[in-house]
């Protein structure tokens, strides 16, 4: 087994993928923003407002090194911005999940916890600037993709067992 590395726009719904997942299969799973988090004792926003977005990826860049020296074998759910590390292919298959910017913004808003989500991206918080964002990544990502799983209106277990099914080709 390789890893496997989740990648796109933030709210794509990468983790209830990731954890359906390990659901099915022998991955364990490991969320990139958390290990920043636990590397820092501070939240994603906090990095984002107290040292602003270039330190939170050089923290991004540190943690990659890692994952490509020392983990194998696991299933890596990243921050929407984590694609641009160097290494990342170095580090395992990499899997988009892709999906239209309105459809991630209706996904976000009708989640029962919708606000604690919204609040939590600091590249959220302008919709339109998010928007820009989308655009100028969503080429940069497919480009990068060793898949693609469009997650449009698909329930994070069917993403996950068309997931599986196509990585399968990578072993």
């Amino acid at each position: 087994m390789k890893n496997i590395i989740l990648i796109g726009f933030m709210g794509v719904g990468k983790g209830s993928v990731a954890r359906e997942v390990i659901k099915h299969s022998n991955y364990i799973a490991i969320d990139t923003d958390d290990l920043v988090e636990s590397m820092t004792n501070k939240k994603i926003k906090a990095i984002f407002e107290d040292e602003g977005e270039s330190y939170f990826r050089e923290l991004e860049k540190n943690l990659s090194t890692w994952l490509e020296n020392s983990v194998s074998d696991t299933l890596i759910s990243t921050g929407g911005g984590f694609y641009k590390v160097k290494n990342l292919k170095k580090i395992g298959i990499v899997v988009l999940l892709d999906s239209p910017f309105d459809a991630i913004i209706k996904r976000i808003k009708e989640h029962p916890n919708a606000a604690k989500k919204l609040k939590k991206r600091p590249l959220l918080q302008d919709l339109k600037k998010a928007k820009e964002l989308y655009r100028q990544r969503r080429p940069e990502y497919l480009e990068l993709a060793d898949i693609v799983i469009d997650v449009t209106d698909k329930s994070a277990l069917n993403c996950s067992k068309e997931l599986l099914k196509k990585v399968k080709k990578y072993a």
